[in-house]
């Protein structure tokens, strides 16, 4: 009997379903699957959600983390987008606890956001735009304590916005746009909203009045997206204390009256406010109605008085005519003035918005003229100096033999027996090419890196030629300046700025591998500051918008003042037209000795998604790894080598151990650099700017920030 007993018992727990193996986080995913109608097969994105399995961890689109406390990993990311789903977003979503980072967006999935998701406490990102879900906003959304990121756009949702929203504290951007919301934008949520960079509530049917409120939005400093709506009345004035990085778009409105010249209004172009017929004043050529103009007390002696000029019975066609003149009379003043001063900048060895330059100013000068250059508008408005790098033939070209010496900057000029006789030695050796220190005749230094020997066929010289003029038009005070090239059969080489205090890698790793005690505090946020603004005008303002590709210490070069410059950029892509072998020895000045200089690993600055593909690198890859640089400088620890004292692989980064000591909430002496505790001051700052390299190296590419983000958030801290 009991034999009976035990081998019925055994084939009863043989033939149980073996999904109850599979961990409850794996169930409550599989939730999804189920809610999905979609069809089996290798295109599947559920093809290896395997129920039969333990863990989720493995699936595709499933991230996991190792929680304390608990045995197994736990989900704390769901990504499945663009894969045309059709479903509904199930509720179990809501059980998953650890849940960080859910997008579902671009697929078709419908009805609404069920109230249970909010369960899972601990997400921060919420991408669910896209689809086709109706209902409300829901209520329950700000019991998210973490919640950064919501974006929404581009469904079918409808209902008011609820005042309730001033409850997501920690909100940074909320995009709504292109859904059915309608009615008044209740004002009292948005000077709590302490932490919000972006805010778009563009194509919906919302109306009334713009809330005075919206300018307490004190962080915002990415865009404010109102168009396509129905606000009328007139422009509160207080949006003017918005941030003047803020872009506005209020098109497609019934906004009145006329525009304030305050503030960030004054920042703003005609294309900000199109479409609102009875909004006038600058920046639109739409003159305001005399009758609204009131005279100040401050002018009665500056010319005939308007009500006195009206008795005289000037009319209201003659006086806008005169208004005009007066304005384009001003216009014209303003634009020889701006002419004098750049026509004078430009004659005094230094170096314009235009990007013109003359080689050997002193990198303070040109510092001071040249802080306007971070901005978009001094490449896209002021000036147009692309006939400067027009064909190499139109510019100062020197030969020698079958060579060619070619210089992109007309400030710069020298001959290439002047560069043959130069005393020079090596600074340096990786797998893009031996770099030298050469000493010109006028005792001016320069940078010349040899990319090797490679082909010389004419169509690839046509290549190299167009791709080394588009990086010589970069031109910006935190970037290494491309001055010229050399190009012959069995020599390619690049001649830039000589940055004399070395890199970033050799100042934190110091002498005894440790960072040099001039790295104190402020000069680390001086650094990271400027090589964010680098790496911003090279991604959104450059020609090209350069992608870098190798963001690392070792290419963040510095000057005496430890002010930083992004350098080798670009060079991948000249490697690969020329076909050439940097490492090769040979040339004209390759045969001198030089000293090998071991370049940091580069996966440990490589954005995950990096590591597992051969795409092109684009500009998320040198988010994440300016973010590990960040994280470089905070902690002074390498990122290749764990900090964790401990004998496990459990932590093998840099980026991991961080993340874990947040989660923790370990003190922040734990952390960060020991060098930095003695300035107590800063701790504050240290803090923003840990929460700034951890947005950076986000594992989703599609989370972390754009670098003029980064950049714009890095400057307000410490001001």
């Amino acid at each position: 009997m009991n034999r009976l007993l035990i081998c019925t018992l055994f084939f009863l727990f043989r033939n149980l379903n073996p999904t109850l193996s599979l961990s409850p986080d794996g169930l409550s995913v599989l939730s999804l699957k189920s809610a999905v109608d979609q069809p089996a097969g290798h295109d599947s994105p559920f093809a290896d959600w395997n129920e039969n399995g333990t863990t989720p961890c493995r699936w595709s689109g499933i991230s996991c983390m190792n929680i304390t406390g608990f045995p197994d990993p736990r989900v704390v990311g769901i990504s499945v987008s663009g894969k045309n789903l059709r479903g509904y977003i199930p509720s179990e979503l809501g059980t998953l606890i650890y849940l960080r980072r859910l997008n579902l967006h671009n697929n078709n999935f419908y009805g609404s956001i069920p109230d249970q998701l909010f369960n899972a406490t601990s997400l921060h990102s919420l991408f669910l735009y896209g689809n086709n879900l109706s209902g409300s906003l829901p209520p329950l959304i700000c019991n998210l304590p973490r919640l950064q990121n919501l974006d929404l756009s581009n469904n079918s949702l409808s209902g008011s916005l609820p005042e309730n929203l001033k409850n997501c504290k920690q909100l940074q951007r909320l995009i709504l746009a292109q859904n059915k919301f309608s009615g008044e934008i209740p004002g009292g949520i948005w000077p709590e909203l302490n932490n919000l960079v972006q805010l778009d509530l563009s194509s919906n049917e919302l109306n009334g009045s713009i809330p005075s409120t919206i300018g307490e939005l004190n962080s915002l400093s990415t865009t404010l997206n109102l168009s396509f709506n129905h606000f009328s009345g007139k422009l509160p004035k207080t949006l003017g204390d918005l941030p003047v990085t803020v872009s506005f778009d209020l098109r497609n409105n019934n906004l009145s009256g006329e525009i304030p010249e305050t503030g960030s209004f004054a920042n703003q172009g005609p294309t900000a406010f199109l479409n609102n017929p009875l909004l006038c004043g600058f920046p639109l050529q739409k003159p305001c109605k005399n009758s609204d103009i009131i005279p100040s007390s401050g002018t009665q002696n500056s010319g005939p008085d308007l009500s006195e000029t009206r008795k005289k019975g000037l009319s209201s066609g003659l006086i806008v005519l005169i208004s005009a003149a007066d304005a384009i009379g001003v216009a014209l003043l303003g634009m020889v003035i701006v002419y004098i001063y750049w026509k004078t900048n430009d004659s005094s060895n230094s170096c314009s918005c235009t990007g013109k330059s003359k080689f050997g100013g002193r990198n303070d000068d040109k510092r001071r003229i040249c802080a306007l250059c971070s901005s978009c508008a001094c490449i896209n408005g002021i000036r147009n100096e692309d006939s400067e790098f027009e064909d190499h033939e139109k510019g100062e070209t020197s030969r020698k033999g079958e060579g060619e010496l070619v210089a992109i900057d007309k400030g710069f000029s020298f001959e290439l027996d002047e560069l043959l006789r130069a005393s020079a030695y090596v600074l340096g050796k990786s797998g893009l090419g031996i770099v030298y220190k050469v000493v010109l005749g006028n005792g001016v230094p320069v940078a010349v890196r040899r990319l090797g020997e490679g082909g010389s066929d004419q169509q690839r010289y046509k290549e190299f030629a167009a791709e080394v003029q588009a990086i010589g038009k970069v031109k910006h005070p935190n970037v290494v300046k491309l001055r010229a090239y050399y190009w012959a059969p069995d020599e390619k080489l690049l001649i830039s700025d000589f940055i004399s205090n070395g890199n970033l890698a050799t100042a934190m790793k110091g002498r005894n591998g440790q960072p040099s005690a001039n790295l104190t505090w402020s000069i680390r946020l001086k650094i990271a500051k400027g090589s964010a603004r680098g790496l911003a005008y090279l991604h959104e303002c450059s020609p090209r918008k350069f992608v870098h590709g190798d963001v690392k210490p070792s290419n963040i070069l510095l000057d005496d003042e430890f002010q930083p410059y992004i350098s080798d950029f670009g060079l991948n892509k000249l490697i690969t037209i020329t076909g050439s072998d940097p490492s090769s020895s040979g040339g004209f000045i390759g045969g001198l000795p030089y000293k090998s200089i071991q370049s940091e690993r580069n996966d440990n600055y490589r954005a995950p998604e990096a590591r597992v593909t051969s795409g092109r690198p684009n500009q998320k890859w040198d988010v994440y790894s300016f973010g590990v640089v960040l994280l470089e400088l905070l902690t002074g620890k390498s990122p290749e080598i764990s900090p964790t004292t401990s004998t496990s692989m459990e932590i093998p980064d840099l980026v991991r151990w961080v993340r874990k000591g947040f989660e923790e909430e370990n003190p922040l002496s734990d952390m960060v650099d020991p060098m930095l505790l003695q300035e107590v001051h800063a701790k504050k700052e240290v803090l923003a700017v840990f929460y700034v390299a951890l947005a950076c190296t986000e594992a989703d590419p599609e989370i972390r920030p754009r670098m003029k983000t980064v950049s714009e958030n890095l400057d307000r801290i410490g001001t």
